[in-house]
């Protein structure tokens, strides 16, 4: 079936039946009335040239009936006339039929034509079904959704699209059996390596008689807001946790800095005790804790922080060449090649915080180096992405676990032993503070993050 063609049984509309049977038998009597006219007419003329030739033969006597016989057949004659009168009025009403079902067929034909222009415009697709969930009708848009051909999906189930799509299916039945429209049901699908999150409905399709007839299936991609909303409840945590952070700084940042000095004093006091080698341990123990302490406490003060941006023109090419050259003694180290596809020609510089900008690249890099400790790839991409400058940092490790991919970016959130979990944290913050955004793709093969920042004309 064309792409802009729907099927016929999807919509309920007369056919035009009716008015061809009435239009035929006003053919079929407009016909034999002008057969019978004519039969008649000719019959009247025949005995009107008998009649006038029988006058010429009568005696005086019979002239009188003959008269009377010849007015008979000159009113008969009118009647005729009438007759054929009535065949013409009967003709012209037959055009006016024949004009209004002509219009009625074009203007079915327009409605028809306007509705598959409305479907195939939709930018959610539309799928229709019969009673055993067998798919009648597709818009293009639904084609697409289901990753089906142009000529395919009609006589088939949705499953049979794919398994991913089995859930159109269930709510298929589901609303056959409960007779109630199902909304807003989420499922995921992998197209060409990247998730798509598809939101559908089905209600019931009826028809004039307000019998149910199968049903109508509503499928939209959501994959955008669906991150929009996760990156709208990563700011609701952070902005709580960003006040957090700053009451924390205030109360214990000074009562930690007291025990700090107080545990260097009683360190240089103990300093020249050689023989009691435990309570130095103890104390270096204090002393390494509170030092993590404290760093906890300025990476909270990091976060939190409400500084502007020290905004000017950078060349992120530029940047992306000098970390890897920073990070080439410890690449080498694991061996892990890097490589860096930039565009043959330079996409310009963005108005950015060059240093945050970097802590962002150099986090991204870091990660990407714990998740390959037995080697692999370093890839750094530089693209435009309509607006907007887009940068991929992507390693070659083993992915990220699905259970916790959607923790990455909260704050304190670590699966290594060392560091704070505040990396990803701060690197959405200071993407977001760019009016920017941070995503990921995972998978066995390795995981990439994509930064988009928005691109200004350069002075």
């Amino acid at each position: 079936m064309p792409q802009n063609q729907m099927n016929p049984t999807m919509f309920d509309v007369p056919d035009g039946r009716g008015v061809r049977r009435f239009a035929a038998s006003l053919a079929i009597f407009s016909l034999i009335a002008l057969t019978v006219t004519t039969w008649i007419l000719f019959d009247v003329a025949r005995e009107q040239e008998i009649v006038a030739r029988i006058i010429q033969h009568l005696p005086e006597s019979d002239m009188a009936v003959a008269q009377e016989l010849s007015g008979d057949l000159r009113l008969r004659s009118k009647l005729s006339f009438l007759l054929v009168l009535n065949i013409i009025g009967t003709a012209i009403a037959f055009a006016f039929v024949i004009r209004g079902y002509l219009s009625s067929e074009r203007s079915l034909r327009d409605a028809q034509v306007l509705a598959t222009d409305i479907r195939a415009s939709m930018d959610g697709g539309i799928i229709t079904t019969d009673r055993n969930g067998t798919m009648t009708s597709l818009n293009p848009r639904g084609r697409e959704l289901l990753g089906l051909g142009e000529n395919e999906g009609v006589g088939m189930t949705p499953s049979q699209a794919g398994p991913e799509h089995a859930l159109l299916e269930s709510i298929c039945n589901e609303v056959n059996l409960r007779q109630t429209a199902i909304r807003d049901r989420d499922y995921t699908i992998n197209r060409n390596g990247h998730e798509q999150t598809l939101r559908a409905g089905c209600t019931r399709l009826k028809n004039q008689r307000d019998e149910t007839i199968g049903t109508v299936i509503h499928i939209r991609d959501v994959t955008e807001r669906v991150l929009m909303e996760q990156r709208l409840r990563r700011m609701e945590r952070y902005m709580g946790l960003g006040s957090l952070a700053a009451g924390l700084q205030h109360e214990i940042k000074n009562p930690l800095s007291a025990l700090s000095l107080h545990i260097q004093l009683l360190c240089e006091r103990l300093a020249g005790d050689t023989h009691d080698n435990e309570t130095q341990e103890l104390l270096n123990v204090l002393h390494t804790e509170v030092a993590r302490i404290a760093n906890v406490l300025d990476s909270f003060r990091n976060y939190a922080s409400v500084n502007e941006l020290g905004r000017s023109w950078v060349d992120v090419a530029t940047l992306i060449e000098k970390l890897v050259r920073f990070l080439h003694p410890q690449t080498k180290k694991q061996n892990i090649s890097v490589k860096v596809d930039l565009p043959p020609e330079s996409l310009g510089a963005i108005e950015a915080d060059s240093v945050r900008l970097e802590q962002v690249l150099l986090n991204l890099a870091l990660n990407a180096l714990a998740a390959m400790p037995q080697g692999g790839t370093l890839r750094f991409r530089l693209s435009k992405k309509e607006d907007f400058l887009r940068i991929d940092v992507a390693d070659t490790g083993n992915g990220i676990p699905p259970d916790i991919q959607s923790q990455i970016f909260d704050p304190y959130f670590t699966t290594r032993n060392e560091g704070t979990g505040m990396g990803l944290a701060l690197c959405d913050k200071i993407i977001r503070q760019h009016a920017g955004s941070i995503d990921f793709s995972t998978g066995p093969s390795g995981t990439e993050f994509s930064v988009l920042l928005p691109m200004e004309e350069t002075p």
